[in-house]
């Protein structure tokens, strides 16, 4: 279980966004894309998502080469495999936590749902012990992020790809996502991250750096130094 890059570039219009970037993705380590605005993170987490084709190189997933899989392998790739945990949440404000983090509705005859004992156990891992029935909307920031590391626990998803994930949050919910996130690795998921979040990248096991010069941040192991955004 693996994401391959070979060298891979994104170009829009006459703007390079990435060039010549080569990685890989294993399971049961956190790997932190960092670099300033505008280095390309982001298209580099989409690209690694199969959620943005490349302009060149090769994306390899498990082995088989997915650079130009069609819609629905990359349905069957995210129903199956991977969660996105976004910046501004991904939720759905007026859903109550349960529905967020399971994406099942209760049956039409059951007024108040019944709430599993493995989406309580998801809750009470992030800090949401007994909120289950409660709307998102309700929550505060910190709590929605963590939300949303909850659902990609939940499905039990074997790459997880989040971005910005610490952004806008206060020390202690940055630390409480952080150990979140590796706990998912510890636990086999290869996990993936953007970030201008240095502490959170001093924690990734690799971390790549866009635009900059490899040394520029903390890292661990840096695991391509042609990787560059422009």
């Amino acid at each position: 279980m693996s994401i391959e890059v070979t060298d891979l570039a994104v170009t829009i219009g006459s703007h390079t966004i990435l060039d010549g970037v080569t990685l890989t993705c294993r399971p049961g380590e956190v790997l932190a894309l960092v670099g300033a605005s505008g280095s390309g993170k982001t298209t580099l987490l989409n690209c690694l998502g199969l959620l943005q084709r490349p302009t060149r190189g090769t994306i390899r997933v498990d082995g088989v080469d997915a650079t130009g899989w069609g819609e629905r392998p990359r349905q069957r790739f995210w129903r199956d495999k991977a969660a996105f945990i976004y910046q501004d949440y991904g939720l759905i404000d007026e859903d109550s936590l349960a529905y967020n983090v399971t994406l099942t509705q209760p049956g039409p005859f059951r007024r108040r749902p019944r709430i599993s004992p493995r989406v309580e156990d998801t809750l009470a891992t992030v800090g949401l012990a007994g909120r289950a029935l409660d709307r998102v909307s309700v929550l505060s920031g910190g709590e929605k992020q963590r939300a949303g590391v909850a659902r990609a626990l939940y499905k039990k998803a074997s790459y997880i790809f989040a971005d910005e994930p610490t952004a806008s949050l206060d020390a202690d919910n940055r630390h409480t996502v952080t150990r979140l996130l590796a706990k998912a690795a510890a636990d086999g998921a290869c996990v993936v991250i953007a970030t201008h979040d240095e502490e959170l990248a001093a924690h990734a096991d690799t971390a790549i750096t866009l635009g900059t010069a490899p040394d520029s941040l903390p890292e661990k192991r840096v695991e391509s130094e042609n990787a560059h955004g422009r």
